[in-house]
């Protein structure tokens, strides 16, 4: 089996694995098959299923404890094949850790850096993504995301601003994906991001560094334990 093959049919598992436990073929703690009885399954290698697995484990999935084995860990919502293919649940995750780190610089160094102007903007933004929750008209994706290029911004270094732009198709994707996901929850869930974002606002006009990265840090954080664990 060439390398391409072996791939797509590790992507394949994968998703055969995720929709099992999506539909309850397995719950959460229970012992998930060995690679031996996955092979089989799946007349395939072992080393394809141990891609496969690696992925589910990489997402949260799936956790190996000792003395038990693989076992599910998490069950993943019902609906979140219809907003993203199912390939993609690695690479969203990747993305939140990208931007924790990078984003995070980018407050540290708006904290610092920040003119009059920068802050207003910030403050701008953050007051138009208010009304949106306020009035709940529309998702407010987009004045979400002019939240973080104002800050990025506001570092005052071009490569945080080039960087953000170079990934806002995904990070508009991921915000919508969370909001889709859970419509019920939006209006909780836009209240708690309001309040994180304004922690981040706050801390760069006080010219904090340390706590302007960490409010970033953790209301990306905050994002991707809303997105993958609820």
């Amino acid at each position: 089996m060439n390398e391409r093959n072996a791939s797509g049919l590790a992507d394949r598992i994968y998703s055969d694995i995720l929709n099992s436990i999506r539909e309850g073929e397995f719950k959460e703690g229970d012992r998930l098959l060995t690679e031996h009885a996955l092979a089989e399954r799946f007349a395939t290698s072992r080393p394809t299923v141990r891609e496969a697995l690696a992925r589910l484990r990489a997402d949260g999935i799936i956790v190996t404890r000792r003395g038990s084995g693989t076992i599910v860990g998490r069950r993943p919502d019902r609906d979140a094949r219809r907003f993203a293919p199912l390939e993609t649940l690695s690479d969203i995750r990747r993305c939140y850790e990208f931007r924790m780190i990078t984003e995070a610089g980018a407050a540290e160094l708006a904290a610092v850096r920040a003119e009059a102007d920068d802050i207003r903007a910030i403050q701008d933004a953050w007051d138009r993504l208010e009304r949106v929750v306020e009035a709940q008209v529309g998702s407010g994706v987009q004045d979400d995301f002019a939240f973080h290029l104002a800050v990025a911004r506001a570092a005052r270094n071009p490569f945080f601003v080039t960087m953000l732009l170079s990934i806002e198709q995904q990070v508009v994707f991921s915000m919508n994906l969370s909001r889709n996901l859970s419509p019920g929850k939006t209006l909780e869930r836009q209240r708690l991001v309001q309040h994180e974002h304004l922690d981040v606002l706050k801390a760069i006009e006080a010219k904090d560094a340390a706590r302007a990265a960490q409010a970033m840090k953790l209301h990306i954080k905050n994002a991707l334990d809303r997105m993958f664990g609820d």
